[in-house]
């Protein structure tokens, strides 16, 4: 397989984890029984906790796993996903989020080019990255407490610029897997899937912060 079926593996199975993350969520939401039980305080955490595992099991077990225990992971995963994002149909107008969503493809495909055709080596860039963000989310936990709603901006604004650039560093790292044979096709499409499809998400988020509007 070439490297343009591995990216157009890639990002179909990204894009049906949007798909089950966005109609999970939509039909959560739609139910007010299940949001109810959903956000409760004890399932909410739990869910929180499963996410963490199978995003963590996925990425580290991915070299040994069948193709079809990742895509069940993956999928898993993408519903997980979905039973958090049902808040969002329930505080922001369902034109903001069809309006962020096109925006964040829009980012996402610019980006994605950018990092297959780009020849500069964005390796160190990642490095910086994952430095910042973790400063990021060690300041968030902070202004929890705090609640600040100038940080709590500049946060997002700066959680926003990360993600992006992890688009043109992830398409990149996909292409030095896919070239180094680390991994059989099928998982690289589905770990690359995994990780684009948390910067998709996390892009998604930030915007949707930034430019939502909420409902009445």
């Amino acid at each position: 397989m070439d490297l343009s079926k591995i990216f157009s593996k890639t990002f179909l199975w990204m894009f049906i984890g949007l798909a089950v993350t966005f109609v999970t969520g939509s039909m959560v939401a739609s139910s007010p029984q299940i949001l109810e039980e959903v956000l409760s305080t004890g399932w909410y955490w739990v869910i929180i906790i499963l996410e963490f595992v199978t995003v963590i099991f996925l990425s580290a077990r991915i070299h040994k796993m069948s193709s079809t225990t990742a895509k069940i992971s993956f999928i898993l995963y993408s519903i997980l996903t979905g039973l958090t994002f049902s808040t969002i149909f329930v505080i922001f107008k369902i034109t903001s989020i069809i309006m962020v969503f096109l925006i964040t493809s829009l980012l996402m495909l610019i980006f994605a080019l950018l990092g297959y055709f780009t020849k500069i080596d964005l390796t160190k860039f990642g490095t910086y990255l994952i430095m910042i963000l973790l400063g990021v989310v060690i300041v968030s936990i902070i202004n929890m407490f705090i609640g600040n709603q100038t940080l709590d901006l500049g946060l997002t604004i700066i959680s926003l610029i990360i993600f992006i650039g992890f688009i043109a560093y992830d398409v990149q790292k996909i292409k030095r897997m896919y070239e180094s044979n680390v991994l059989p096709e099928e998982n690289l499409a589905i770990i690359g899937a995994l990780e684009l499809y948390l910067d998709f998400i996390n892009v998604f988020l930030d915007l949707l912060r930034l430019f939502g509007n909420n409902n009445d």
